[in-house]
């Protein structure tokens, strides 16, 4: 076997491996554990959180949740070019919301997204904030999710027209809550307190996104992260809902690790939960200590995002306000990148899970987005990305191909020095390189193309699977969503026959694959037809599969994978052929495909 061939076996095998085990590139980052038994320290910033000597009740703000939302509460709708739902008084908690723009389904009947819902439905979640009460105050002075607040207007509310939540308590304490929005997905929760009473009170406020129970469509794939999420001062965590530290009946800590322990923050951050699409954060203003915390509630089912701040003083006849903002919905590129860098939430952009090759997908979805922007078509946005990568690495091709060409120039010197070193491997070796050294060719560099592929289709998979923007996205005719697996099927013939296809993700329709894996194997054929079959059997029948076994492992990838994919092996056909034409070896591509369905010569035939 000569050293063409040995190079295009193992860019093979290492094709199928690449493709089999993938998924190994991306799991989560290892975090370094410490004790979850130690308590959160108090800093000397003030960022104890919640005061636990100097306070009436072992409970915080946070556990005085498990009665369910009275469904006869009164209620504040919120209505923006993005959102609708509602608020509900009791607790002034946000606690229905809907994305108007986005449905469940394609179909254009489908129900919208419901990101938030009330307690007593499924998968209740939902926006608290509360007060917790010092020494000389208790609970009942201060309002807890299940107060009853006052609004100062039946409207709803919307982008430029807050509400106002008012409650009182009886020894002199006046506390407002402001809620305003934009017309995206940010709303401003402004809360104050003021003491016209003769006494000085402490208090701390906090904000608490609860979750009841594990999503429903959680997809558990860990190339995705979903779960909680934080940013605290410069530093990232991602943890899953497996991994929440749980806090028992005697408010210890009783699990978890470092990474999901309370986190004092000094100056900026975030804390919530992410799902696949969409998100819910908890952004306290910036160079505002706080302190981060994440639990999950055994008792309840409940997982538990708080952001809680300093102990405050409010002075006789004195007013103190914190202000939170909260991100509930989509996460959409611009936005979030928007809330970043005009908004100043720090680090807001990685709350999309780019992966370990950041480098690449960051870049890759920007430009892949602004293609869309000028095209206005994913899919063709994708064809124009892959002609861009082409471009890029075609210095590298070029030289890749011209050495192929003079590889396949040399075949005859080759077989002569095969002839003349006989069973003598050693020589056959020496006498090959010296030819190489010779013609100046570098019979390795046939695999670079496929080794500068590899991390390209990983980052490109990732931006596909992430990004919202590939959801839902069309491309033509029988594509209506470039993140999923091509919908049509041998089974019924694409369609022409009258019944439907199998299930998406059976066996099934893992063998009737659909059309575009059917012309992604074409493109692959075609690409090998270039070069002449191998002479030796083995390597013959090894390429001969090839193409079919990547067409069934690929079929089921998102379709805008397959795509690219296919784009890619149409542009490096192109390349390759009129490259090699240029150094003067003419490709046979119909002699070759003729040539493969002969039947290869056996020992006795010669």
């Amino acid at each position: 076997m000569d050293d063409q061939n040995k190079n295009l076996i193992l860019a093979t095998a290492l094709s199928f491996v690449v493709i089999l085990v993938w998924f190994v590139m991306f799991p989560p980052p290892e975090q370094v554990a410490v004790d979850p038994n130690a308590p959160a320290a108090l800093t000397e910033n003030g960022v104890p959180a919640l005061p636990t000597a100097d306070t009436t009740s072992t409970e915080t703000a946070s556990e005085i949740t498990e009665e369910a939302s009275t469904p006869k509460a009164p209620r504040v709708a919120i209505d923006t070019p993005s959102l609708s739902g509602s608020i509900s008084l009791q607790g002034g908690r946000i606690d229905e919301l809907s994305l108007k723009n986005y449905r469940t389904t394609l179909d254009a009947d489908s129900e919208i997204v419901q990101l938030l819902s009330p307690v007593g439905s499924v998968g209740a979640y939902q926006a608290l904030f509360d007060w917790a009460p010092g020494s000389t105050l208790t609970f009942d002075d201060v309002p807890t999710p299940n107060t009853i607040w006052t609004a100062d207007t039946q409207n709803a509310l919307e982008p430029g027209k807050p509400i106002t939540l008012r409650w009182s308590n009886t020894i002199g304490l006046t506390f407002t809550r402001t809620v305003a929005v934009d017309d995206d997905f940010m709303f401003t929760v402004t809360q104050s307190v003021t003491n016209t009473g003769d006494t000085t009170q402490r208090l701390a406020p906090e904000s608490i996104l609860e979750r009841h129970g594990e999503p429903q469509d959680l997809k558990g794939f860990f190339i995705l992260h979903e779960g909680a999420i934080r940013q605290s001062d410069g530093e990232r965590d991602y943890i899953k809902y497996s991994n929440m530290p749980e806090f028992d009946a005697d408010n210890r800590w009783s699990g978890g690790g470092a990474v999901a322990d309370p986190v004092d923050v000094t100056s900026n951050g975030w804390v919530g939960f992410t799902d696949h699409y969409w998100m819910t954060t908890l952004i306290p203003e910036a160079e505002t200590p706080f302190q981060s915390v994440l639990q999950y509630d055994s008792r309840r089912d409940i997982y538990r995002a708080i952001a809680r701040m300093a102990t405050i003083e409010v002075a006789p006849g004195a007013t103190e306000s914190v202000t939170t903002r909260v991100f509930a919905g989509a996460k959409e590129w611009e936005n979030i990148r928007a809330y970043q860098n005009e908004g100043k939430v720090d680090g807001f952009l990685d709350s999309i899970d780019w992966g370990w090759f950041f480098f690449l997908t960051k870049p890759i979805f920007a430009l892949l987005h602004w293609l869309n922007g000028v095209i206005g078509n994913m899919g063709w946005s994708i064809i124009a990305l892959t002609l861009i990568i082409k471009a890029a690495l075609l210095p590298l091709a070029y030289k890749s191909y011209v050495s192929m060409a003079k590889m396949k120039e040399l075949q005859p010197q080759m077989e002569k020095l095969k002839e003349a070193a006989g069973d003598d491997k050693q020589k056959l070796q020496k006498s090959m390189m010296e030819l190489y050294k010779k013609e100046k060719v570098n019979p390795a560099s046939g695999c670079l193309p496929i080794l500068m592929q590899i991390p390209i289709f990983f980052s490109l998979y990732k931006v596909i699977f992430v990004t919202l923007e590939l959801r839902h996205a069309p491309f033509i005719a029988w594509i209506k969503d470039l993140s999923a697996p091509d919908p049509s099927s041998l089974y019924n013939l694409w369609g022409i026959l009258p019944w439907d296809g199998p299930e998406a993700g059976s066996i099934l329709a893992l063998m009737f694959i659909g059309i575009l894996p059917l012309m992604l194997g074409i493109s692959m054929w075609l690409q090998q037809k270039l070069n002449p079959s191998p002479t030796d059997a083995t390597q013959k029948m090894i390429f001969a599969w090839m193409p079919w076994v990547f067409m069934f492992m690929l079929g089921s990838f998102a379709s805008g994978l397959v795509v690219y994919w296919i784009a890619n092996n149409t542009i490096t056909f192109i390349q390759q052929y009129l490259i090699m034409r240029s150094q003067g070896y003419k490709p046979d591509v119909f002699g070759n495909i003729l040539s493969s369905f002969k039947r290869a010569p056996k020992p006795e035939d010669k």
